[in-house]
């Protein structure tokens, strides 16, 4: 049986993992909930913005937390055009073209990451060290990471709920037609909302280069966890997909204190078929966003 302070230094690791992989998921999620399109390439986005803080560190010694101000709307301004470019051609099709359209620009990233990078691990090496609180050690760039990709997640969440644009995005991810019909923009609705998840993976990104190691083809392990998250949580549910990726976080660190790192690796597809089987519609149950 493990000490009290050890499962707690486990609770709060899994948390804030937890909290950076329900940023990403729930970018992931705001696109299927307006659009029904799943975008696999959602992971390299995530990259881009890993790569991006990492070159602004390289070269300008600029600080993560410093090129997220920047990387943000870049990413936000990419995701409007591809959006408009691409993606709005597949939207109301068969789910199949979706995923071929955007598995084609997830394998030009990975491969424009590969000749630019190469295939070696990279890393942004900041925010060294831990917090000490009594006998608990918790390491900076988890909770730096974990506390940004929270409010950064709980503000989208605000923005969808409080804000005239935000009951746009959430008219149209209810009824296209009918938000058409009363006078909403649909197709720049879309646009915006590809650029907003755009810019989540983007600083999913940035959060991702100062805990681990990455390469060009790192998105993909991200992406299954994305996907077992959104299950889990309701497919096209904002809501669902922070608590899914929390609930994964955590999951997984005390799998990795219990067992081993090979059984935390495991655990979201475990856990996917866990509640399959209980609650098939995911624990907020399918909804819009």
């Amino acid at each position: 049986m493990l000490a009290p302070e050890i499962l707690l230094q486990l609770l709060i690791g899994g948390l804030l993992a937890g909290m950076l992989y329900a940023l990403l998921a729930c970018g992931l999620n705001l696109v299927f909930g307006v659009m029904r399109v799943i975008n696999l390439a959602h992971a390299e986005l995530m990259l881009v913005g890993a790569f991006s803080a990492y070159l602004l560190f390289t070269i300008f010694g600029l600080h993560p937390l410093i090129s997220l101000l920047l990387i943000v709307p870049v990413l936000f301004i990419a995701g409007y055009y591809l959006q408009s470019l691409l993606i709005e051609r597949v939207v109301g099709r068969p789910m199949l073209t979706s995923l071929l359209a955007t598995y084609g620009v997830s394998i030009i990233l990975i491969n424009l990451g590969l000749l630019l990078f190469g295939a070696d691990f990279k890393s942004v090496p900041v925010l060294q060290g831990s917090f000490l609180i009594d006998e608990l050690a918790v390491s900076k760039p988890r909770a730096t990471a974990g506390m940004i990709s929270l409010l950064l997640t709980v503000g989208v969440y605000l923005f969808l709920e409080r804000s005239r644009l935000g009951k746009a995005i959430r008219a149209v991810s209810e009824h296209a037609q009918v938000a058409a019909i009363c006078g909403i923009d649909v197709r720049k609705i879309r646009m915006l909302t590809f650029g907003m998840a755009a810019a989540m993976a983007g600083a999913a990104g940035v959060m991702l280069s100062v805990i681990y190691s990455f390469w060009p083809g790192s998105g993909v392990d991200f992406i299954q966890k994305c996907f077992a998250i959104i299950i889990i949580g309701g497919m096209g549910n904002f809501l669902g997909a922070l608590y899914g990726g929390i609930l994964l976080g955590v999951v997984e660190a005390f799998v990795g204190g219990f067992a081993s790192t090979q059984w935390a690796e495991a655990v979201a597809y475990l856990l996917l078929v866990t509640v399959l089987l209980i609650r098939p519609t995911g624990l907020k149950g399918m909804a819009r966003v």
